[in-house]
C-alpha cells in the first residue's frame, strides 16, 4: 500500500468516526427490544421529543425484582458540547442496585441548539418520563436528578427553575405534566460563569471568558459581552424557598470547574432555607476514582433515600415561579 493511499484511508476513517460521535446520541431505535442484564431491564433510545426531525433520546433502567421504584435522572456531562447518555456513568449502577429506577439522557448541545435548549430538553424528558411512568412500572410522583460537570450545571437549573416558564419551553408531547424535581445531585457542575476564571486555580488552563470557551459557546456569545445571558443560565438566579433539597460534591482541585462554583451555590440554597449540603473532596479534580469511594457512594444513596423514599407532597401543588 503506498504511503499516499494510507494517509487517504485515514483520513476517510476518521472522518467517518467523526461523524458517527456527532450522530450517536441521536440516532433512534424505535422498534429495540428492551433486555435483561443481571438484575435489571433495560429500555434503550426511547424517543421523549422530536424537534425539527431529530429524535431526542432516553434509556431507561429498572431493577428487576422491585415493584415500582423511585425514579432518579442522569444528565451527562461534556462542556455541553459533547457527551451522551451512554450508560449514565457510576450513577445507573450504583442507583439501581440501591433499588432505584434510573434514566438517562440526551439533550441538544451546543454545537445544535444554544440555551436554554438544552434545559428545555431536560425538562421535556422529566415530563414525558411523569407521563409514562405507569407503562414502564416505576414511580414518577418524585423524581431526582443527577449530573457532573455540565450535567451538574444542568440538574442544579432543574432544582431551581422549577415552574419558570421562561425555561420550560415547549419541547415534547407532555405539557401537562410537571417538570419540576424533588432531589438534585448536582457534581462539581458550573453556576456563576463570570465568576469562574477569577477563582480558578493556579496553572489551570481552561479560560472560560474566552469568546470560544464552552460557556460562551453554550449561550451564543462571549460570556463578557452577554451578562444577561449568563444570568438566565444561572441555577442562582431562580432561587426560592420553593426549591428541593441539594446535595453538591465538588474536588478542591477542579481545574476546570472551580470549587467556588459550588461554594457560592450552597450559600445562596442557605440564604434562601433551601436544605443543602456541599461535600469538598480535598485535593481532587474534574471527577476521577476520589468520587467513587465508598464514603462518597453511600452519601449519594442516602441522600436519595432521604429525599424520595419519605412520603412528601405532590409536585403539582406548588407556584410557579415568575
Amino acid at each position: 500500500m503506498t504511503p499516499l493511499l494510507l494517509r487517504t484511508l485515514i483520513v476517510c476513517l476518521a472522518f467517518t468516526v467523526c461523524l458517527g460521535e456527532l450522530s450517536f446520541a441521536q440516532r433512534p431505535r424505535p422498534n429495540r427490544p428492551f433486555r435483561a442484564r443481571q438484575n435489571l431491564i433495560e429500555h434503550r433510545d426511547l424517543e421523549y421529543a422530536n424537534v425539527d426531525g431529530s429524535s431526542l433520546l432516553l434509556d431507561l433502567y429498572l431493577p428487576r425484582d422491585v415493584k415500582n421504584p423511585p425514579l432518579v435522572v442522569w444528565i451527562h456531562g461534556g462542556g455541553w458540547r459533547s457527551g451522551n447518555k451512554g450508560r449514565g456513568g457510576k450513577f445507573v449502577p450504583l442507583l439501581t442496585d440501591a433499588g432505584y429506577a434510573c434514566a438517562s439522557i440526551n439533550y441538544r448541545r451546543s454545537g445544535e441548539a444554544k440555551f436554554p435548549a438544552q434545559i428545555n430538553d431536560c425538562k421535556a424528558a422529566l415530563r414525558w418520563l411523569r407521563a409514562h411512568a405507569k407503562k414502564y412500572g416505576y414511580d414518577a410522583t418524585h423524581i431526582g436528578v443527577g449530573g457532573a460537570s455540565a450535567g451538574g450545571h444542568l440538574v442544579a437549573l432543574l432544582g431551581t427553575s422549577g415552574g419558570v416558564k421562561d425555561l420550560e419551553g415547549n419541547v415534547g408531547k407532555h405539557l401537562d405534566q410537571s417538570s419540576r424535581v424533588q432531589a438534585v445531585c448536582d457534581m462539581w457542575g458550573p453556576t456563576d460563569f463570570l465568576q469562574m476564571d477569577k477563582h480558578a486555580i493556579p496553572g489551570s488552563r481552561l479560560k472560560h471568558n474566552d469568546p470560544r470557551s464552552p460557556e460562551s459557546l453554550l449561550i451564543g456569545g462571549p460570556i463578557l459581552e452577554h451578562k444577561d445571558r449568563v444570568a438566565r443560565a444561572n441555577p442562582i438566579t431562580y432561587i426560592d424557598q420553593q426549591d428541593p433539597p441539594f446535595l453538591i460534591i465538588h474536588g478542591s482541585k477542579d481545574p476546570a470547574v472551580p470549587v467556588h462554583q459550588s461554594i457560592i451555590l450552597e450559600q445562596a440554597l442557605k440564604k434562601n432555607k433551601v436544605p443543602a449540603q456541599l461535600h469538598i473532596v480535598e485535593n481532587a479534580g474534574h471527577g476521577g476514582p476520589e468520587f467513587n469511594a465508598p464514603k462518597i457512594n453511600k452519601m449519594i444513596v442516602e441522600f436519595f433515600d432521604q429525599q424520595l423514599k419519605q412520603p412528601k407532597k405532590g409536585p403539582e401543588k406548588r407556584q410557579q415561579k415568575k
